[in-house]
């Protein structure tokens, strides 16, 4: 029997559609906005000669290694605890959209421009790297520690997170440290650092200039709290020249 023309045309319209509708989806699909992600911790500086040395980790070098093994156990010092506790921040950019200024006030959100996490948990972790790093302490937020353990409780709040591509990328914090536990006392030392870093063009430099700012605040943390720990009065570090 002669097929009839509706047989016939059915089948290679509905093969057409359907190559129609594939080309379309792979157009779209192709021209999707790729989103990316960075972090306050990637590349992160390895721990300081002080750090290594404060902990007897491996690394500090054949003459420290020789004067530890030589030492009697009992002499090790004690690990240094700080408690970096949760950062907050302005809730302009508490988000994970980066955050730009373009000038006359007004602010950018870029939406395919991420942060890998909550811009505070960024801050906070990489805080808690830079004053380990460089003290060779251990952080314990969250988690319980000896009895009878000094501890050095860090609070940081952060009043301006500005970015700036191509210029600037400037943080600007309120932090204090206290010695809490047998020994502690409950003094409070309230410092205020402001870190401004020169950027070049694109969102990796800006990123980048965030974190050596970020790196510059854990250092004057970490100044505060080795005066502590050392018994001599604490004292806010001088303020720095913008780099």
């Amino acid at each position: 029997m002669t097929q009839s023309f509706r047989e016939r045309i059915l089948p290679a319209a509905a093969l057409a559609a359907g190559s129609a509708c594939a080309m379309l989806l792979a157009g779209c699909a192709g021209s999707l906005p790729v989103e990316r992600f960075y972090s306050l911790t990637a590349g992160a500086a390895p721990q300081s000669a002080a750090g290594r040395a404060a902990q007897g980790a491996p690394g500090a070098g054949t003459a420290g290694a020789a004067a530890a093994a030589a030492a009697p156990a009992a002499a090790a010092a004690p690990p240094l605890y700080v408690e970096l506790q949760a950062v907050t921040v302005p809730q302009q950019v508490s988000r994970n959209q980066l955050v730009v200024t373009s000038g006359a006030g007004r602010v950018e959100l870029l939406e395919q421009e991420r942060w890998a996490a909550p811009l505070a948990s960024e801050i906070g972790q990489a805080l808690s790297l830079g004053v380990t790093s460089e003290l060779g302490a251990i952080d314990v937020f969250r988690t319980p520690t000896p009895e009878q353990a000094t501890v050095y409780r860090v609070s940081t709040s952060v009043q301006r997170f500005e970015s700036a591509p191509g210029q600037y990328a400037l943080v600007d914090a309120v932090w204090s440290v206290r010695r809490v536990g047998s020994s502690g006392g409950g003094k409070v030392l309230t410092c205020r650092s402001t870190a401004e870093e020169k950027v070049a063009p694109g969102y990796d430099a800006l990123v980048a200039g965030h974190r050596r700012a970020v790196a510059r605040i854990a250092a004057d943390i970490s100044q505060a709290i080795r005066a502590q720990a050392g018994g001599t009065a604490a004292a806010c570090p001088a303020a720095a020249p913008a780099a």
